[in-house]
């Protein structure tokens, strides 16, 4: 039992290396805080750290990324620390992350491979697996020549080839490459299919005007945490990054006359992999159809600045920078500023404590209450097919049978305005010239 225990660790010793070349976009350098980030990500995925290197040099080296002087002083360190992985903070090409594979020995990931892992670990919904798997193939494609290198070629020459493989001759990766893009294809199409459900379900949703609000933030800020205050929803808030992958939504009173679907997406991080973005949109679309973001930030990180503008981008990428938006700094209780976050449309919370959760609820009110009011509706017996529309458009919450059909329920001012006479206290409306 402990030597199994013992291998499984040693499967996930690793290295971390990163470069941070003056040529590189701020975005793409790796630095401290991105390795200890890096770090994080490697125990989410079941990996221990043995040791970092950070390169600093003013271009990556086209073939070795970081140069054969720190190449080989990442071997040595290999070899004394018995790892059996090297992990890079920043993205490889397919033929430099060969190239160091083949030189230092042991298995080499970069960021992306690492993320793509944990989502695959992570996954739970069918649409979550699909859009972790189209994003692996997508990853895998370009990286194909390199694991297929030592295959040779079939040829049609005849000779020693084994009967079924002469003709027009086809080299083993273009078979898989040809195999690769179809599975891109028929995930693709799957996906499709989910967003059409999902359209189906957002046409119900504005039938109903019920306002949907996505709550947005970097990895490990407090989102779920916030969700399963807010709503008594028993999502698992633990304290590691991507512990939320698959959108949960759930349903929120904000007032009697007031309520809202409340939606958790994954969380964002720096460097995240463009086709996991391409490959999320299903999920994430949501955002762009949204009547409210709900912007967590986590207040106690010295970086929350930089993660904020992680998350903007991805906003924007995603389309959804018209969408109405507040700014919800969580952990307030470990803020170390004197002066804490404050303005329009940001709010200061402890999702934990619940320290702040009533001026949440009322910004939320004040951008969503869409003035709708409870009312009593007298409906004459003739006209008993108007109850079925308000069980669809209306909250209805009684109803009894007496010289008519008597309904209490939560409308809007344009359904009260359409039913008119038959809305118990009902007044026209009169413009003020008209008094």
């Amino acid at each position: 039992m402990t030597d199994n225990n013992t291998n499984e660790k040693k499967m996930n010793r690793a290295i971390l290396v990163g470069l941070d070349a003056f040529s590189l976009p701020r975005e793409e350098k790796a630095t401290e805080e991105s390795m200890a980030e890096l770090a994080a990500l490697l125990e989410t995925a079941g990996g221990e750290t043995l040791g970092t290197v950070l390169q600093n040099r003013s271009d990556p080296d086209p073939r070795s990324f970081i140069g054969e002087g720190k190449v080989d002083e990442v071997k040595e360190l290999v070899q004394a620390m018995g790892a059996d992985m090297v992990v890079f903070d920043n993205a490889l090409s397919p033929s430099q992350q060969r190239v160091l594979s083949e030189e230092l020995g042991v298995t080499v990931l970069d960021r992306s491979a690492l993320i793509l892992d944990i989502f695959a670990q992570r996954a739970r919904t069918s649409e979550g697996r699909l859009q972790v798997e189209l994003a692996q193939y997508k990853y895998l494609l370009p990286r194909l020549t390199g694991m297929w290198g030592h295959l040779v070629r079939q040829t049609a020459s005849g000779g020693k080839s084994p009967i079924g493989t002469r003709g027009p001759g086809e080299t083993q990766l273009e078979t898989d490459r040809r195999h690769v893009r179809r599975k891109i294809s028929k995930l693709e199409e799957e996906l499709k299919d989910v967003r059409r459900v999902r359209a189906t379900q957002r046409e119900r949703r504005i039938k109903n005007e019920i306002p949907v609000v996505a709550i947005v933030g970097y990895t490990n800020a407090g989102k779920s945490t916030l969700l399963n205050k807010l709503t008594g929803a028993e999502i698992p808030a633990n304290n590691r990054l991507f512990d939320t992958l698959d959108t949960t939504t759930r349903t929120l009173e904000i007032s009697d006359t007031c309520t809202v679907l409340l939606s958790d997406t994954v969380g964002f991080i720096r460097k995240l992999p463009h086709h996991l973005v391409e490959a999320f949109k299903a999920t994430l679309e949501e955002l762009s159809f949204a009547d409210l973001l709900i912007h967590v930030i986590d207040a106690s990180n010295e970086e929350w600045r930089e993660q904020a503008e992680v998350v903007d981008k991805l906003i924007h990428e995603l389309g959804a920078d018209q969408t109405p938006r507040l700014e919800v700094f969580n952990k307030c209780d470990l803020w170390n500023g004197e002066i804490r976050p404050h303005g329009e449309d940001i709010v200061s919370i402890s999702a934990r404590t619940g320290e702040g959760l009533e001026e949440l609820l009322a910004a939320i009110g004040s951008h969503l209450d869409n003035g709708a009011k409870r009312v009593t509706i007298h409906l004459p017996y003739d006209q008993g097919g108007l109850l079925e529309r308000l069980y669809k458009e209306a909250k209805v919450e009684s109803v009894e049978y007496d010289q008519t059909i008597d309904v209490v329920a939560v409308c809007t001012p344009k359904i009260i305005g359409q039913l008119g006479p038959l809305v118990e206290g009902w007044q026209p409306h009169k413009e003020p010239w008209e008094d």
